[in-house]
């Protein structure tokens, strides 16, 4: 018998720290799929925006490659929610993750045939964006199930600081496979990355539990969530919290790639690395402040961080210190969103939390993904150490917002969610 077919229930661990999830052997093996799976994305991210530029030099066409998947969050992210809530989730899984192999495998293999053209790439990033959505709001709602209650917060910061780790080293390996192999190439190593994952949901003996949830029909559930939604104080500060974070923080990441250009790709690869780099060290941290800050004051002073790193980062073009100032904004970046998943994955009673978080991806995402468009716009018209001080500014005065929608994580949720 496999070591996840012989666990009949989740164990519970005692230990606290950082590292307590990886002490659990569901949590750890879902973990390091999900970082190779991770990793392929980013590989494929790479693949794709490089194939573009080699088809076609227009730069709206190259734009929208890099668009596809926030397209797909805003067509499809609620629906996914509903469904989450509705069907097995652990089928769901294995059905989108499916998709999404079949997706990079399908691109992999018509690029390498050659047959490949600017609006099939087109059509096949839309495909992937809306795997990954479909995917997403199940994929977070089986986090409580998959570690032991005391280890649930340390636990979504090391799903961010995963995620952290496959931007860090991702793009990098992508480059690399491009230049040896071509983009073809990491396309199918995209496909095989979500394996891992496919064999842990296929050999995870999911603990059936209780469904409250009544609904038959996908849009009478959807419309059943937001109406209970909103009606909550507590998802009307998530959400909002994530949104004025989500616009103004999205202009350092946005403006990135112009901001690296004196040093080149491999400058700009290591400055993502940097970045990834301070997640890493932002998760290990979580656990130790959290037990002296609230959740609020914790997002708070990380917002206060992240404005100075992206002010610093319009006015200091020195190599090193802007690598500084990306690990510093890394180590800020996940404070902020680990505080906002755990708050957005206990908003809800557990059979309405792929909903609760189906909307919180859509405002979190639907915000940087126009964030970037809205930075770069002002970027154009007055430079970016300017649009960088507006954003920054935009930071500090959506702290603002602590005082009417604070922040308030259901321990008592976060204790009873994995049974739904």
């Amino acid at each position: 018998m496999s070591e996840l077919g012989s666990i009949p229930k989740m164990p519970i661990v005692p230990r606290r720290d950082v590292l307590g999830p990886l002490h659990e052997s569901l949590f750890r093996t879902l973990w390091i799929a999900a970082v190779i799976s991770y990793t392929g994305t980013w590989m494929q991210n790479v693949g794709a925006a490089w194939l573009m530029t080699s088809l076609t030099m227009s730069p709206l066409m190259v734009g929208l490659v890099q668009a596809a998947g926030s397209i797909a969050v805003f067509l499809v992210v609620l629906p996914a929610g509903a469904i989450a809530d509705v069907v097995d989730r652990r089928k769901l899984l294995l059905f989108t993750q499916t998709w999404m192999v079949l997706a990079a495998a399908g691109l992999g293999v018509l690029t390498l045939a050659g047959k490949m053209t600017p609006t099939l790439l087109l059509l096949f990033a839309l495909l992937m964006g809306v795997g990954a959505v479909l995917n997403d709001p199940a994929w977070q709602a089986i986090t409580p199930e998959t570690v032991s209650r005391q280890n649930f917060t340390a636990g979504v910061a090391l799903n961010s600081a995963g995620f952290n780790v496959a931007r860090a080293i991702g793009p990098a390996l992508g480059g690399l496979v491009i230049a040896a192999a071509g983009s073809g190439i990491a396309f199918l190593l995209n496909a095989v990355s979500f394996f891992g994952v496919i064999y842990f949901l296929y050999q995870w003996k999911r603990q059936p539990g209780r469904t409250t949830l009544r609904a038959t029909h996908m849009t009478e559930a959807m419309f059943d969530g937001l109406r209970h939604m909103r009606g909550s104080s507590e998802v009307k500060s998530v959400l909002v919290r994530s949104a004025v974070f989500s616009i103004s923080a999205s202009a350092l990441p946005a403006l990135l790639p112009l901001l690296a250009h004196p040093f080149g790709s491999q400058g700009y690869g290591l400055l993502l690395g940097f970045f990834g780099l301070g997640a890493l060290l932002g998760a290990a941290l979580m656990p130790f402040v959290r037990r002296t800050l609230s959740t609020d004051v914790l997002v708070s002073v990380a917002t206060v961080v992240f404005a100075f790193t992206t002010y610093a980062g319009g006015r200091w073009h020195s190599f090193p210190v802007l690598s500084v100032t990306m690990f510093v904004a890394g180590v800020a970046w996940i404070q902020v969103l680990a505080s906002l998943n755990v708050s957005a994955q206990t908003m809800c009673p557990g059979h309405m939390r792929a909903r609760a978080i189906s909307m919180y991806l859509l405002v979190l995402q639907g915000g940087l993904a126009g964030g970037a468009a809205l930075w770069g716009e002002i970027a154009e018209k007055v430079g970016m150490e300017r649009s960088l001080l507006y954003a920054a500014l935009g930071l500090l005065m959506g702290i603002l917002a602590a005082a009417w929608f604070k922040l308030r994580p259901s321990e008592m949720r976060a204790n009873t969610v994995g049974m739904d």
